[in-house]
């Protein structure tokens, strides 16, 4: 039997730790581990056109299995091209495991042909960043790079010189049980009695959720019936807390909706549950606040915090709910959801307006569309911009549905390539990328990667020929719109040429009929709908001086979007409503 090389190693621990695939673009100094990968039947190696969509689909794949997933750049330019998509997964916490292919080991720091220090470059997005300078350290290295990921959540990244991945591995590596899964976090006993007791005080309490609460949905439920709370929720919360939520008061935030500013500021207490939410700006500064985090370092960066409780959020509910005395008001929480009720009902009214006639066909329009067609357990993949507004408001959370964007990180392009590692793990899943014509184009190779793989991924492309979020910001800082135009082809065509089903759409009576026909292609599809322009959306509270932005903004129309079926909710939540 031939002997182990270090690259083979390497893909047989990766193997060992639940990886299916690797995701990345071959090149000299990765050579010996695709050779691996070749000769192993465990793992695939997934050729795609750009690194940084390697990382994208790797971020994505761990998002949605909760395991650990692997991308890997050869040495120089192409491990740089990772580092914008390990950002991302490392602000989502996805475990991911990043391999840094490197220049011959006896070339590092001599200037060599494409040299950089990856083991340096990758330390500010991850949580491990070493590099492998001997076969005997590899298998001890690459544990505790599996073990960060996994269990800090986020990434790790491995630096491995072209020569070393071809060396004859050590006769007896130590075969060592690795970390798969992650421990549940109970906060101590002090903790939780102060809390119960600030709540128990507290006339108005308010719960505000963030991603911490997946897994927790019954125990927030429960908890908000027994002490009466409005529930509200950041982007990256909509998923995991929204459906069958008979206390949601909406969104808060740059692209909220409903009474969620309200219920935050009107309360006596405000607990923050698993959420990292970034602008201060949207949390009071008058109110008592507790938050409860898995992640200790997040605790209090935010606002000024009352009380600070380290703990995951349903191990702390489950602590805490038995303790707290049941309150019977509900004066508050009737107040707030009828204040959400009245607010959706507002921005629906635009949105209803012969909006099915409206040509360029309105944004909202679409997203409601979609919503309405697509699976109950469908992926949606959302690019940062203006389609993070239309999937806050009109995708429809259910408990099965999963919607994944760089809702931390916040970069361009990522909706398709997530869209690549999301159908990965489950061919016969729908999964949906809601592209904006600048994220598409940017990213745009990787649409092959779709062709070569026959992905049924299905991009709907909100087509309005500009970078729309960017024009909105330039508006709230009283500037007009410059260098956001894009003159874009007929991306249907595109998609048509390079193999793949492709449609376009310019009048809303077609949309409804091209969906459906899309989605019951069985591979890639394209759905290229040319959109309005002037349909931007702005926050539910806006402070004035974004007001004299806009007016000093005058040439472009601010269309206030709706909220889709989330108007439904809400009026289906207050008929449970007690009448005085």
């Amino acid at each position: 039997m031939a002997k182990q090389n270090v690259a083979e190693q390497f893909i047989d621990i990766l193997v060992r730790a639940g990886v299916k695939r690797l995701y990345g673009v071959v090149g000299d100094s990765l050579n010996p581990v695709v050779d691996a990968i070749r000769r192993n039947s465990a793992i695939d190696w997934i050729h795609v056109r750009h690194e940084e969509t390697a990382a994208f689909a790797a971020g994505a794949e761990a998002q949605i299995t909760g395991g650990l997933a692997a991308c890997a750049g050869s040495c120089g330019p192409g491990n740089l091209h990772l580092i914008n998509g390990l950002y991302d997964a490392h602000r989502s916490m996805a475990p991911v495991l990043a391999l840094a292919s490197h220049i011959p080991s006896s070339e590092i720091g001599l200037g060599f042909f494409q040299e950089t220090h990856p083991d340096q470059l990758f330390r500010e997005c991850s949580h491990y960043s070493e590099m492998i300078s001997s076969p005997q350290q590899m298998p001890r290295l690459l544990q505790t790079a599996i073990q960060h990921a996994i269990g800090q959540g986020g990434v790790s990244v491995v630096t491995l010189p072209g020569d070393i991945a071809d060396e004859p591995a050590p006769d007896k590596a130590a075969v060592t049980a690795l970390v798969t899964s992650r421990p549940t976090v109970r906060p101590g006993d002090t903790e939780i009695e102060q809390l119960a007791a600030m709540i128990d005080e507290a006339d108005k309490v308010t719960l505000f959720c963030g991603s911490g609460t997946a897994g927790a949905h019954a125990e927030v439920m429960e908890f908000a019936e027994k002490i009466k709370s409005p529930v509200g929720h950041a982007l990256r919360g909509k998923e995991w807390i929204q459906y069958d939520n008979p206390y949601d008061v909406g969104m808060s935030g740059l692209l909220g909706y409903g009474a969620a500013y309200e219920a935050t500021h009107e309360c006596d207490l405000l607990i923050l549950l698993g959420t990292d939410f970034p602008y201060n700006a949207f949390l009071p500064d008058d109110v008592k606040i507790a938050q409860v985090d898995v992640r200790p370092e997040r605790l209090g960066r935010r606002s000024k915090l009352d009380l600070a409780v380290w703990g995951d959020v349903k191990e702390t509910l489950r602590c805490l709910t038995p303790k707290v005395s049941p309150k019977s008001n509900r004066r508050f929480l009737d107040k707030m959801l009828k204040k959400h009720s009245a607010a959706l009902d507002g921005v629906v009214k635009a949105y209803t307006r012969k909006v099915d006639k409206h040509v360029p066909i309105h944004p909202e329009y679409v997203a409601s569309v979609l919503d309405e067609l697509a699976d109950d357990d469908a992926v949606f993949t959302v690019d940062t911009g203006m389609c993070n507004v239309w999937a806050a408001r009109y995708i429809t959370p259910n408990g099965r549905r999963r919607i994944i964007g760089s809702f931390s990180h916040g970069s361009m392009a990522n909706a398709l390539p997530q869209a690549i590692g999301a159908q990965f793990t489950d061919r016969g899943r729908q999964v949906v990328s809601m592209s904006g014509d600048g994220g598409f184009s940017m990213l745009m190779g990787d649409f092959l990667t779709l062709v070569q793989y026959d992905l049924p991924v299905k991009v709907v492309l909100f087509n309005n020929s500009s970078l729309g979020m960017v024009e909105l910001e330039m508006m709230v800082g009283g500037l007009p719109a410059y260098g956001t135009s894009n003159k874009n082809p007929d991306f249907a065509a595109v998609a048509r040429a390079c193999g793949a089903y492709g449609v376009r759409v310019e009048k809303p009576k077609e949309l409804a009929g091209a969906l459906k026909d899309a989605f019951r292609h069985k591979g890639p599809a394209l759905i290229d709908v040319v959109t309005d322009p002037n349909a931007l959306s702005i926050p539910p509270k806006i402070s004035k001086e974004m007001v004299t932005g806009f007016a000093l903004s005058a040439s472009k129309i601010v269309l206030d979007g709706g909220v889709g079926r989330m108007a439904q909710m809400a009026r289906s939540n207050l008929r449970n409503v007690p009448r005085p």
